[in-house]
């Protein structure tokens, strides 16, 4: 299903996915916030779907949730830059049905409107990979073209990569969104040539790469560079 919007936020607002599920996307997301905060002073991350809790101190919490607060520098209320909290740790459209919980893109949209009022830069990341279901009908790829912002890819390094991130930036770029940048992440330290795969990457892509992320175990959203189009400073 094919949803489209007029509004144009006054903040700079970039949509985050990712070529599947854990490949990177809050740690980028968390890292763009930090980098984004040097040159605006009220940045926010934002993520419209979450699934999967824990209760933390009694009450339910999201990981990926978390961490995009701790990069924010700004708060915001929990209902704009979390719409959909699910509980169990599923693909969308499942968790939502088992929540009894019908995720209405609208009303997404509405959320970040909402919150380009309150920040200078919203950092939105996606669910799984971008083609996520969200409902029977609806997707990842529909909210990211109702939401109509520049994307960043982030690329898990790992056999089968090439396939993924190609297939996913031909995707976006058929939403008629822009693929404004991707960030290579090394996820699996034993991956044969590497550099290979990047540097195939860097040509067919056709996007700048914002960062090449090596593996560690537990890493830092501050500790490594991005290099951040002029546009975004």
């Amino acid at each position: 299903m094919t949803h489209t919007t007029t509004f144009a936020p006054q903040a700079l607002s970039l949509f985050i996915t990712g070529t599947d599920t854990g490949v990177g996307k809050t740690l980028v997301s968390a890292a763009l916030l930090h980098a984004l905060a040097r040159y605006h002073s009220r940045v926010v991350g934002m993520k419209p779907v979450a699934a999967g809790t824990e209760l933390i101190d009694g009450v339910a919490a999201n990981d990926d949730v978390l961490a995009l607060r701790a990069a924010s520098s700004c708060r915001v209320p929990p209902e704009l830059d979390n719409p959909v909290l699910l509980p169990d740790p599923v693909s969308p459209h499942i968790a939502a049905a088992r929540a009894g919980v019908r995720i209405a893109i609208p009303h997404l949209v509405a959320c970040h409107r909402a919150l380009a009022q309150l920040a200078d830069a919203v950092v939105v990341e996606g669910a799984g990979g971008f083609q996520v279901p969200l409902s029977a009908t609806e997707t990842g790829a529909d909210l990211a073209q109702a939401l109509g912002l520049p994307v960043v890819l982030v690329v898990g390094l790992r056999l089968g990569c090439l396939n993924h991130a190609l297939l996913t930036a031909e995707s976006i770029r058929a939403r008629g969104l822009t693929l404004a940048g991707w960030v290579a992440n090394h996820v699996d330290p034993a991956m044969l040539a590497q550099q290979d795969n990047i540097d195939f990457l860097q040509q067919r892509l056709q996007a700048p790469l914002l960062a090449s992320i090596p593996h560690q175990c537990a890493p830092d959203p501050r500790a490594f560079p991005l290099h951040l189009p002029p546009a975004w400073q």
